[in-house]
């Protein structure tokens, strides 16, 4: 059988670690359908996860996202770090389909053996990334790749999510568009490690930088807490970029030096294992329903044989 079309887990990761694109693609797509290998796939990886940087990237459509991870992917490559890219686009509310264009616009590293770029649908899953997002990161660590960066939707106000995956998070902004006070009201001034004023060569950059400064300078922080640095750049030209990198090697050693890198991975494992969790406990509700169990005591709580809450306690105890 094909790599293609292949459920042999442990093949599929060896040829993976070997670098061989079809089995990272194979493995990212079984992880993204839900299929019934993923926990074998998830097993397979461990050993061969936990090390490499986890960079997010975020911020509203227009910004620049996909343009700064394709010159941050070749700042990377110049360094010979072998990079994945897992880039996050909405999908249709109505076919689920999605128009997959960050793969488009990083076309100048199609061809590079030591790059991995895969574009995923959002597939309706709110916070700014895709249900299969972590999993496939997984698949991208475990096949070597180190950073793994993770650019995504770019909804605005609600996508914070990003946080809870990534090492260090960076929010984009651009001058004209509103975003430092988008950055103070959404909560995204709490969520990033490093904010970049893409675009910089345009008017009201030296404002949105120093309205971007000033918010953080109002931050509370601990002592010896990061304060997030604040980089400018104009990535269509490349500008900014080695800055960039700078800054993100910056938050990785403090991480590393103050035990908070542990931290927020630790946290990253606890919610990963109660959305597993949760995942189980919805598709067991989802066979009750098949049944006549909760359109029983739906009856009963109209009728006020029973309260809504005891109903509730009811079906869990037949889910237990």
């Amino acid at each position: 059988m094909t790599l293609r079309r292949s459920r042999d887990v442990p093949a599929l990761v060896d040829a993976a670690r070997e670098g061989d694109p079809r089995a990272v693609a194979r493995l990212i797509s079984l992880v993204e359908d839900g299929d019934e290998a993923l926990a074998r796939i998830a097993a397979a990886l461990a050993p061969h996860t936990g090390e490499a940087a986890v960079i997010g990237l975020t911020g509203s459509p227009g910004v620049g996202k996909s343009t700064t991870t394709n010159e941050l992917v070749r700042a990377f490559r110049k360094a010979d770090r072998r990079v994945g890219v897992l880039a996050v686009d909405p999908s249709s509310p109505f076919t689920g389909g999605a128009i997959l264009g960050d793969r488009v616009r990083m076309q100048d590293h199609a061809t590079d053996p030591g790059v991995y770029i895969r574009s995923m649908s959002s597939r309706g899953h709110l916070g700014g990334l895709s249900a299969a997002t972590p999993q496939a990161a997984r698949v991208l660590e475990g096949a070597g790749c180190d950073p793994v960066v993770i650019e995504t939707v770019g909804v605005g106000q609600a996508e914070v999510e990003i946080a809870g995956l990534a090492d260090t998070t960076v929010v984009l902004l651009a001058p004209g568009m509103g975003d430092a006070v988008q950055a103070a009201k959404a909560g995204v001034l709490e969520i990033a490690d490093v904010f970049v004023v893409n675009k910089a060569d345009r008017d009201g950059a030296d404002t949105t930088y120093r309205d971007i400064q000033g918010m953080i300078g109002l931050g509370e922080r601990a002592p010896g807490q990061w304060r997030p640095r604040v980089v400018r750049c104009v990535a269509a030209r490349g500008e900014g970029i080695d800055e960039l990198v700078e800054a993100l090697e910056a938050h990785r050693a403090h991480l590393l030096g103050s035990g908070e890198l542990q931290a927020r991975r630790a946290r990253r494992a606890e919610a990963e294992v109660e959305a597993i969790a949760l995942g189980a406990l919805r598709a067991r509700m989802q066979d009750l329903r098949s049944g006549t169990a909760l359109s029983d005591l739906a009856r009963d709580v109209m009728a006020g044989r029973i309260d809504p809450y005891a109903a509730a306690d009811a079906l869990l105890a037949q889910l237990g």
